[in-house]
């Protein structure tokens, strides 16, 4: 989805908050995120403070937030192309986009 909205007015941010004590070294996140072409920016949350801003209960979460920080869509699990949830917050991606217009 990250390319596919490219140049749309769309910004991902990945926060990452370690489920293991080696995630919370930042040389182990920027080397994974390598391995699998992770380009957008990574939040180190080792204090959980976002996980806890957000009441967040799983590892991966997903959250379409508008410009005014409002969260408009939320999504627990792993997402795969041509399933459900991606294909559902892909379309909630494309309402807000054209909401923003």
């Amino acid at each position: 989805m990250e390319a596919e909205f490219k140049g749309q007015d769309f910004i991902t941010i990945k926060i990452h908050s370690p489920e293991f004590g080696w995630e919370k070294e930042r040389g182990n996140v920027i080397r994974t995120a390598k391995q699998y072409g992770l380009e957008s920016p990574i939040y180190m949350d080792n204090d959980f403070a976002f996980w806890n801003a957000l009441d967040n209960h799983y590892w991966p979460a997903f959250y379409l937030v508008d410009k005014r920080g409002t969260i408009r869509e939320r999504s627990a699990g792993e997402m795969h192309a041509g399933e459900q949830p991606a294909e559902g917050f892909r379309q909630a991606i494309r309402t807000l986009l054209k909401e923003q217009g």
